[in-house]
């Protein structure tokens, strides 16, 4: 069991909101007609690369040494070379940027645990936000999108400077959401930088590992370090933290 808290922090990308089925919905649609002769196997050998980005064109952005929209095409260009097709020419690259940015957002959705597990924190008068390794802007229009207004506080890596592992971005959200990291959770489905990470900068860490949705240092030798939790669902964070029940205050 872990200790009670205050308050409860979450990362958004596969944690809130389902991004890779948003990815792999949006893929097919810009790409249709170019990939007609794609089997479903091939559709999610694609998107499942493009989503785990193993080049770590992702990582090169956080550092400031790639622009977003060119960590994206280098991750599709990345996917494009496995599955055997051409490289995409600069124009045809940014038009598919375009494209695909433009069609993302219509496919974001909050996965289904989300909601009960907000509630439950409103009736219980738990504080609850969000930190992201993206900007603050795009990662709001992302949790409205997928009907999550109500989660009001939001960190971003522009907030403070620093992304996730940094203790000084979960420090940001404890703060935002009144709380001391002591008495804050963090939950997220990235073991190293979510679970690790909080825990380093002291609050409770807590690793949600969904079955359908590996996090990209998932395996299944890996071992969840001391003080760091592991749930399945996002319907299993109360009992956890102690705070299930009718009697909880």
């Amino acid at each position: 069991m872990a200790r009670s808290v205050d308050a409860v922090l979450f990362d958004i990308d596969e944690t809130l909101v389902d991004l890779q089925a948003a990815m792999g919905t949006t893929l097919q649609a810009v790409s249709a007609e170019d990939l007609a002769h794609f089997t479903a196997a091939d559709w999610d050998a694609y998107t499942s690369l493009f989503a785990a980005d193993p080049q770590g064109h992702y990582d090169a952005y956080l550092a400031g040494h790639l622009s977003f929209a060119d960590q994206r095409v280098l991750r599709l260009q990345h996917a494009r070379e496995r599955a055997g097709l051409a490289p995409l020419d600069s124009d045809a690259a940014r038009a598919w940027n375009d494209a695909y940015e433009q069609m993302l957002p219509r496919h974001f959705r909050a996965f289904d645990d989300v909601v009960p597990l907000l509630d439950a924190l409103d009736e219980r008068g738990i504080a609850y936000g969000a930190v992201s390794n993206n900007v603050h802007d795009y990662q709001r229009a992302k949790l409205d999108a997928a009907g999550l207004e109500r989660i009001r506080v939001l960190v971003g890596i522009d907030t403070v400077g620093a992304a996730k592992p940094d203790p000084a971005i979960f420090h940001e959200g404890a703060r935002l959401v009144g709380s001391l990291p002591v008495g804050t959770a963090y939950v997220g489905d990235n073991l190293v930088v979510d679970a690790v990470g909080a825990h380093d900068a002291g609050l409770t860490g807590v690793w949600l590992d969904r079955t359908d949705n590996p996090s990209p240092v998932r395996s299944d030798n890996t071992a969840v370090p001391a003080g760091v939790y592991t749930v399945g669902s996002l319907t299993e964070v109360l009992d956890l933290l102690g705070v299930s029940g009718t009697d909880a205050g």
